[in-house]
């Protein structure tokens, strides 16, 4: 008899009796959360682990692939980043979460009432939504659909939604009309993240992504840039900007010590996140 591999055979057996629609959405959610636990998945080994034919796993994929949520590739499905691909909201909202928190709330002490605010499309940055209230008033300014959809109704700020082209694998707006947009505006500040920092460059995969946060870049006083410890050493193939070009550069505390000196021996402006353990510990 054969023996089962996950949690999500006994969830599927339990659905038989159920409709095939509500049999498929059931798979699918379950093949998103697999393919999310492993950064990347063989379309053949979801056959063997849902007990699905190979038409239909390529079926259920292709849906998730267009809903943004994957990358299919070869007969691979992808939800971990690349250095060519980088990987949908969805999958990165679920990674480092504790670190991004700790970065964001980090990133107020620059927040002051009455500054105009541009928030990029990123995770990260997105995790700053809760404490804005704090600060208020303050107009934000974002590419970012998620975003928008969070500040709906947060009290004394003001939102200006950036429109142009939607992307769906970062749930944003990105292109021509949306740097047009950024462009006939200045902020005080630019909060960015972005997927990849090597030899001191900071990196992403997509160039329209590249384009749309520089233009927030140029068109800002202040630029910081909150970047998580998995985000050193990566790579990725558009550079966007040197580390040394940003004002303030936010990590947390998992980043090792030397490649914290290593950026203040450049005069970069380094603050540490730290979590409450950390600083009781310290």
């Amino acid at each position: 008899m054969k023996e089962k591999t996950s949690q999500g055979e006994d969830l599927l057996e339990q659905l038989t009796s159920d409709s095939r629609q509500t049999r498929q959405v059931a798979r699918r959610r379950l093949i998103a959360e697999a393919v999310m636990n492993e950064g990347s998945m063989r379309i053949e080994d979801l056959t063997d682990r849902f007990g699905i034919s190979l038409m239909t796993a390529h079926r259920d994929v292709d849906e998730l692939v267009s809903r943004g949520l994957f990358r299919k590739t070869r007969g691979i499905v992808t939800a971990a980043a690349t250095n060519l691909i980088e990987s949908s909201d969805v999958y990165r909202s679920n990674r480092q979460a504790t670190e991004k928190r700790l970065i964001a709330a980090a990133a107020m002490q620059f927040v002051e009432p009455g500054q105009a605010i541009f928030f990029d499309d990123s995770t990260t940055v997105l995790q700053m939504v809760p404490h804005l209230s704090s600060k208020a008033p303050i107009t934000a300014i974002t590419n970012s659909l998620t975003l928008m959809n969070a500040l709906t109704g947060a009290h004394d700020v003001t939102l200006l939604a950036l429109g142009g082209q939607y992307y769906s694998w970062c749930n944003a707006f990105m292109g021509r009309m949306t740097i047009s947009e950024i462009k006939a505006l200045r902020a005080d500040i630019a909060f960015i993240s972005m997927s990849a920092i090597s030899d001191g460059v900071v990196l992403h995969q997509s160039p329209e992504t590249i384009d749309t946060k520089r233009a927030m870049f140029d068109c800002s006083v202040k630029r910081i840039l909150l970047a998580d410890h998995t985000k050193f050493e990566r790579r990725a193939l558009h550079s966007f900007a040197a580390l040394e070009d940003f004002d303030v550069v936010i990590v947390d505390d998992k980043l090792p010590a030397e490649q914290v000196d290593r950026m203040r021996a450049k005069n970069i402006d380094v603050v540490v996140a730290r979590s409450t353990t950390a600083r009781s510990s310290s």
